[in-house]
């Protein structure tokens, strides 16, 4: 397809390719689904690894989980920051400041896990 609406065509035809595959897949999943679905007994009780549950249904979570999160998506965020460092460190004119910005952006983390240390966040018990 060529010209002005070509593309516009080849979207149109996408878009009609995507709207049949929807309407397919959801009306073989109609034709195909029992008719009368079974409700065997104790379907929708609740299940704790074979024994009744006991007590309330309200727990309280402990912040260290929060902690380790916290930290996992801290970490995670740095490493997402050094792949576009480790792509431009070779570059010509890009090799000094690019060393000198790591260097800031790695020593103000390292700073962060010397406190997390420090205050014995990093311990489990």
């Amino acid at each position: 397809m060529t010209g002005y609406l070509g593309s516009y065509a080849t979207l149109g035809l996408l878009l009609l390719a995507a709207v049949l595959f929807f309407v397919t897949a959801f009306s073989a999943n109609r034709v195909l689904r029992p008719g009368r679905p079974a409700d065997p007994w104790g379907k929708r009780t609740s299940y704790e690894c074979g024994i009744d549950p006991v007590g309330g249904d309200w727990a309280q979570m402990q912040i260290r989980y929060y902690v380790y999160a916290y930290l996992y998506v801290l970490f995670a965020v740095e490493a997402v920051f050094l792949f576009p460092w480790a792509l431009i460190f070779d570059r010509p004119g890009f090799g000094v400041t690019t060393v000198v910005e790591m260097a800031i952006f790695v020593a103000v983390v390292a700073l962060g896990i010397l406190y997390a240390w420090r205050r014995n966040i990093l311990r489990w018990t």
